[in-house]
């Protein structure tokens, strides 16, 4: 839909959630006001139309099918995203990314199955210069539950247009826990999710 000109506040409002989400999802969506105001005249492909249906069907699907996660599963898909996209040095608990439901879901696993002392947590936010620093800490202090007081220094990297126009709106945010036995307790379960015995069949 944003690729085909549709506005934030148009696509938050087809799929019910809001604006601040879709803007997170359409980031790397390119779109110019042109498109928009085509969009707004031409017919819809009947091709398009058939691919918006089925991505919303397996949406639908998937919901069905993932549900509500017991306690074991969120445990283990926990232990998965963190294999994915954690800090695997010892030390400390380190998790990164520009996706706000990831850095959500990771909160929440981590708050959910390791004592966690809250003074300790922290966020570090990697901003593209020109873009609105105080809100981007703002929203990740919002998501991850972690007051400004203790995000660290900022990272703002200069943007390099022969990579990419588009950036991200808030930035990534790293969030860090320094203690080296809950490290060691994630890395167990890692270890434990990727041997062969975990391994169906």
């Amino acid at each position: 839909m944003r690729a085909d000109g549709r506005t934030l506040a148009d696509i938050a409002d087809v799929l019910g959630v809001a604006k601040s989400s879709v803007s997170l999802w359409v980031r790397d969506v390119p779109h110019e006001r042109s498109q928009r105001r085509a969009s707004l005249t031409r017919k819809p492909h009947a091709q398009h139309l058939a691919k918006v249906a089925e991505i919303a069907e397996c949406d639908r699907r998937g919901v069905e099918r993932i549900g509500v996660l017991s306690a074991e599963a969120f445990l283990v898909a926990g232990v998965a995203l963190y294999a994915g996209e954690g800090a695997k040095r010892d030390g400390k608990v380190t998790f990164a990314n520009t996706d706000a439901r990831m850095v959500h879901f990771f909160c929440a696993w981590l708050r959910s199955f390791f004592e966690v002392d809250e003074s300790r947590l922290r966020v570090r936010v990697y901003l593209h210069q020109g873009l609105d620093l105080d809100a981007a800490e703002s929203y990740w202090s919002a998501l991850t539950g972690i007051p400004r007081s203790q995000f660290n220094k900022p990272y703002r990297a200069v943007p390099d247009p022969s990579i990419r126009q588009t950036k991200h709106e808030f930035g990534c945010a790293y969030v860090d826990y320094a203690c080296s036995r809950t490290h060691r307790k994630i890395m167990g379960l890692i270890r434990a999710l990727l041997s062969s015995e975990a391994i169906p069949g």
